[in-house]
């Protein structure tokens, strides 16, 4: 058994149950809006992975899990607001794959990606508005984080091809392109459950910020099989990650590098073997497990099936870049 599915067996029947009209509700949504944007908000959510800000989302309201629309409303919201920022990232990319699949702007083109898009991230918020309990609150918790979504993509465009970018800058940018959602996640399931939404808040952004430190990882050592995109791509798109900044430090051939002057996939291949071969990856995977093991030793003030939950998704999250 996986950690992630391990995950699930802890949670009990209610959270299987829950994820599950989880997906119903988001294809209900994605086919009620005709059969062009239908089939490919539809596409979008269907390739979209663990569904782990859903599943957290669950635990966050308890361990079992109450079964509620408001807890499957909530958790199709935080998905598609996921899918949306997934769907805007690749057209600003001009990404071609997605998951081992073409993406929405590769298949449709940049205007329907963008209202594809559009159309996800507007129907969070109309899920989130039916809520019955604290609805009112639950659209603050989605749209603080939306507001945060936004302003790490602006600091990712910001700070493209700037070699000069710092460790700390880096993990605030996770934090905001990443963790946040987690966090909302978190903080939508203890507002549903009335769990400790403090302890849960910091469990979830630490992480999320662990996760894309991982992901990160995995764009310069996994292979396309593994991540369904080039080996890589962040330093084709001038995107400054973990492993860069500390193989900078210990390479001076890497640290003269000019993301700019790459001109393809064979050369991104040589500057991935440097940063593998400088110890980097290694470094960012021990801060990321660090960041864990953080997030865990704040667990031992919640409810005992809900921490035993919770530890595991955190397994997961290390796991999944084992």
């Amino acid at each position: 058994m996986t950690a992630l599915a391990a995950v699930v067996d802890a949670g009990g029947a209610s959270v299987t149950r829950l994820l599950a009209r989880v997906e119903e509700r988001m294809a209900e949504i994605a086919e009620s809006h005709g059969a062009l944007l239908g089939r490919y908000a539809g596409d979008t959510m269907s390739a979209g992975g663990k569904r782990l800000r859903p599943l957290l989302l669950c635990l966050a309201a308890g361990v079992p899990t109450p079964e509620s629309e408001d807890i499957v409303r909530a958790g199709a919201a935080v998905e598609l607001v996921h899918a949306a920022t997934l769907v805007h990232d690749d057209v600003l990319d001009q990404a071609s794959m997605r998951r081992g699949r073409p993406t929405v702007v590769a298949r449709g083109g940049r205007a329907l990606a963008t209202s594809t898009g559009d159309l996800l991230f507007s129907r969070a918020f109309a899920e989130l508005a039916q809520v019955g309990a604290s609805p009112v609150e639950a659209v603050r918790i989605l749209a603080r984080a939306s507001a945060e979504l936004a302003s790490g993509e602006l600091m990712q465009r910001a700070d493209a091809y700037d070699l000069d970018v710092t460790v700390e800058r880096y993990q605030e940018r996770c934090r905001l392109k990443t963790a946040v959602l987690f966090r909302a996640a978190c903080e939508l399931g203890a507002l549903l459950g009335g769990g400790d939404s403090d302890v849960l808040a910091r469990f979830a952004e630490r992480i999320g910020i662990a996760f894309q430190i991982l992901d990160d990882v995995l764009d310069i050592a996994g292979s396309p099989d593994q991540t369904g995109k080039a080996r890589g791509t962040d330093l084709l798109d001038g995107t400054v990650t973990l492993p860069l900044i500390l193989a900078r430090q210990a390479d001076p051939l890497l640290a003269r590098l000019d993301l700019r002057a790459l001109s393809g996939q064979r050369e991104v291949e040589s500057v991935c073997a440097l940063i593998a071969a400088s110890g980097a990856l290694e470094r960012a995977r021990q801060e990321a497990l660090a960041l864990v093991a953080q997030a865990k030793a704040d667990l031992p003030r919640l409810p005992g099936r809900q921490r035993v939950a919770l530890e595991l998704v955190a397994d997961g999250v290390v796991e999944r870049y084992s």
